[in-house]
């Protein structure tokens, strides 16, 4: 996606108008990014030359004492909001962590040259609302020609890395990994964390996991499928199905420090190739708990012998129906 980092060449008077005129549109699409649990810890505040993105850490999970998920999750809404300038027809020209007297504020978006939006970029925006997290049954079938390559592209492009996870011995050491760090469902912080973020059917909250996007975990797992967080803790909230087919791929996202702008980088990235991914029908689901800990990630780094620091697990598969989670209004995350 076309855009710059620094400062801001010429003038920017047209600015101050576009901001004003397209800001719910701005912040809604930003808004729309995955966020662990759905916790949506983000705030924006928009200027006369551009927008401020800040973390929200009375969302941080306590399961996260770094930040690490919540700063992930930030990176995405900023690529949302970066894709967002574009769809105005113009050049964001973003500043990452630009006050480091300021460690809430993650990045400031300015309005740069203008320039045609591309078709990619078109067909991502188009797929801003089908976009979620899947953990329901994968469809059969193979994944579209040249997808993976293109996923790995988006990645690159962001700073990060997307690395595959091929044949029997590779998968089973990480299926391994997240089978033992599953057990992180008994930690008492780790259910707190999902006992508040998870939401009853019937609840009309805008944050948090509905219960028709997690199944019991107790339902039949297909072969290959990474075990998914227990959200449903023995409450008999679960509506999603199980069973279905195995994931057509799997892989790791990958950043080469382990640092605030890493993991920035890693959100925007995880954005950028999800969208991707849902122009064509496909979806994928999301595995943080294996990651929650150091100790975890580096021994998944070392056991698959990968280049980087793992920040997400990614399985990916077709998915032709579509339940996006809600999101809470662009009024109640902009602060004036």
């Amino acid at each position: 996606m076309k855009g710059q980092v620094g400062p801001v060449p010429g003038k920017t008077t047209h600015a101050a108008p576009l901001l004003a005129d397209h800001a719910q549109f701005l912040i809604t699409t930003a808004a729309r990014a995955p966020s662990v649990h759905n916790t949506q810890p983000w705030r924006f505040r928009v200027g006369r030359s551009g927008v401020e993105l800040y973390c929200d850490p009375r969302r941080k999970l306590r399961a996260d004492p770094l930040g690490r998920e919540m700063i992930i999750s930030c990176g995405a809404a900023l690529f949302g909001l970066r894709l967002a300038v574009r769809g105005l027809g113009y050049l964001p020209v973003i500043e990452l962590l630009p006050d480091p007297n300021r460690p809430r504020l993650l990045a400031r978006v300015r309005i740069g040259a203008a320039a045609p939006v591309t078709r990619a970029e078109r067909r991502m925006l188009e797929a801003v609302p089908h976009r979620h997290t899947h953990r329901g049954p994968f469809e059969p079938g193979p994944l579209p020609a040249g997808l993976l390559a293109g996923l790995q592209h988006d990645a690159l492009a962001e700073g990060a890395e997307l690395a595959l996870v091929g044949g029997d011995l590779a998968y089973r050491r990480l299926a391994d990994i997240a089978a033992a760090a599953s057990r992180m469902d008994l930690d008492p912080r780790a259910q707190a964390d999902t006992r508040q973020w998870t939401r009853s059917a019937d609840s009309r909250a805008r944050d948090g996991v509905p219960a028709v996007a997690f199944a019991d975990r107790a339902q039949h797992r297909p072969r290959r499928r990474l075990p998914q967080r227990d959200f449903d803790l023995e409450r008999g909230l679960a509506l999603l199905p199980g069973g279905g087919e195995s994931p057509s791929a799997t892989a790791v996202l990958l950043t080469r420090g382990d640092r605030r702008a890493d993991w920035l980088s890693a959100g925007q990235a995880l954005y950028r190739l999800l969208l991707h991914a849902t122009s064509t029908w496909v979806f994928a689901s999301l595995y943080t708990q294996p990651l929650e800990a150091i100790v975890t990630r580096n021994l998944i780094r070392d056991r698959l012998a990968l280049t980087g620091n793992p920040q997400m697990l990614l399985q990916f598969g077709h998915v032709c129906t579509t339940h996006p989670t809600a999101r809470r209004p662009a009024g109640e995350i902009i602060d004036t």
